[in-house]
């Protein structure tokens, strides 16, 4: 070989690993997801992922109007008691196989029955489902169910391969098979997950990339020194007191969403004996106590310097079904005092879990040093994310910072954490008016008669206290200034459509 072209050999290979750089785009995530199967997970950067490896029936615009994604249109009955959606004809599974109306009554009837399926709840009135023809769905409800069509926006609309399924079992989730524009590629643990291009994507013109790779970094300084350093294209949850510095970066751009989920602490009341094991879980005086010693104002500052707003309810005050009669309680270290004097235990001791992300841990601390005035004694517990689901599953918990993204629907927000056997029910609370009035919401036809029922489950579960509200974040995220068509929609999800790396 001629020197010269000895020469080139080093430069060639540089510019052939630039250019498959180039076609990967790399995202920064503040925890490892759960289960990659959308009828078990329930962790937010795994619906993250899932943007990107499996399609729903319906999607949410930035306003959180439904639009169509599977689904090209839909039809109420006049009774409100079945939805008939028409489908897309010319999707099919990454594994090659159709998508059609018998594919969406699998996934819907799995969704319902599956050992463990978080979804089961957001499903429950949905009582069979008729395949009318290959692309024509019907859902029959036992009663009307206003949130249905925001549940299909979500994990309950995604659509797996009922092949794959069937033939993956109980392991569906270590190689998932859905219709997005990515098809899974590998996972390791704590590491990576790789996704690459689906060629045969129903609307691949709107995809750019050639792969996506997953990297869980929970330290926001870390995930921000791997975008700064050129590792990541994309970092979600950015610190709160690092965004006035990346505005005035040219090489990046930062994304604001007002979510509609919540930052809370939710308290075992009654989900396993350990909530006997301690003056939290035992008494509700306690409970009011320990909410009286915080200020929210105060947390929002520390913790989120600003970039949030207060709250004690399951949606923000600004929201239509916000009960308004009920609001922000303000601190009240004096009465704190009183009432733990009144239950005879002036310095209860309890272990607060918390997950190892940065604002989680900064939750954490401020609760410990402002419950400290009021007397209570609390413990950190730092659990990685997913092992912190499972304990909480388990009932191995007495209070536990915990996160919700939120729904388009304020049914996504309550349901399953405070109804009777619920999935989500870490706190293991049960009362049969509270499901009543559940239910009331979601059969109810107008807006003025679901704030009723929503009233009625506020004045019981605010006086419960099975989580105390703390604040509605801000999404922030941070990325690369030269990829563009980033789209900001209040659930907080990264849709890959459209990204491209000018």
């Amino acid at each position: 070989m001629k020197p010269l072209a000895r020469s080139l050999l080093p430069a060639l290979a540089l510019l052939l690993a630039a250019a498959a750089h180039a076609q990967t785009l790399r995202i920064g995530l503040a925890e490892d997801p759960d289960a990659l199967d959308p009828t078990t997970a329930r962790t937010f950067v795994g619906r993250i992922v899932f943007a990107a490896l499996c399609d729903k029936l319906v999607d949410v615009d930035e306003k959180l109007n439904i639009v169509p994604q599977l689904a090209t249109s839909w039809e109420w009955s006049p009774d409100q008691k079945a939805l008939t959606m028409k489908l897309r004809n010319d999707v099919v599974f990454h594994d090659g196989e159709k998508f059609d109306a018998a594919a969406v009554k699998f996934n819907i009837e799995r969704h319902k029955t599956l050992q463990g399926s978080n979804r089961s709840g957001e499903l429950r009135p949905v009582a069979s489902v008729d395949v009318i023809d290959p692309t024509t769905v019907r859902f029959n409800l036992s009663a009307p169910f206003a949130p249905l069509l925001a549940a299909l926006a979500d994990r309950a609309g995604m659509m797996v391969s009922p092949k794959a399924a069937q033939a993956a079992g109980a392991n569906f989730a270590a190689r998932p098979v859905c219709s997005g524009p990515y098809r899974f590629v590998e996972r390791v643990a704590q590491d990576r997950i790789v996704f690459e291009r689906f060629p045969q994507y129903w609307d691949k013109g709107a995809i750019h990339f050639e792969r996506i790779t997953y990297t869980p970094i929970p330290d926001a300084t870390v995930r921000l020194a791997n975008l700064k350093s050129g590792q990541l294209d994309f970092i979600e949850r950015v610190a709160s007191s690092d965004v006035a510095a990346l505005r005035n970066d040219a090489r990046f751009k930062v994304t604001r969403i007002t979510e509609i989920g919540y930052q809370g602490i939710t308290i075992n009341v009654g989900k396993s004996e350990r909530a006997q094991q301690n003056p939290l879980g035992r008494d509700v005086r306690v409970r009011e106590a320990f909410e009286l010693s915080l200020d929210r104002d105060g947390i929002v500052q520390v913790v989120m310097d600003g970039e949030a707003t207060p709250g004690n309810q399951w949606v923000a005050p600004n929201n239509p079904y916000y009960v308004k009669s009920l609001p922000v309680p303000k601190r009240d270290v004096a009465r704190a005092k009183q009432l733990l004097q009144q239950v005879g235990v002036p310095n209860p001791s309890f272990t607060l879990m918390t997950p190892t992300t940065s604002d989680a841990q900064k939750i954490a601390q401020v609760v410990q040093a402002m419950a400290k005035e009021a007397g209570f004694d609390v413990k950190i517990q730092s659990t990685e994310f997913a092992t912190s689901l499972n304990l909480a599953d388990k009932g191995d918990f007495e209070a536990y910072v915990l996160a919700w993204s939120g729904r388009a629907d304020p049914d996504g927000n309550i349901y399953s954490f405070v109804g009777c056997k619920q999935p989500l029910n870490y706190a293991g609370i049960c009362h049969p008016e509270i499901d009543e009035q559940l239910n009331a919401a979601r059969t109810a036809g107008t807006i003025a008669s679901r704030q009723r029922a929503y009233e009625q489950v506020a004045q019981r579960v605010l006086k419960e206290r099975p989580i105390v509200y703390l604040y509605h974040r801000n999404w922030l995220y941070a990325y690369n200034a030269k990829l563009s068509g980033v789209r900001s929609i209040p659930d907080g999800l990264l849709r890959v459509q459209g990204l491209k790396m000018n």
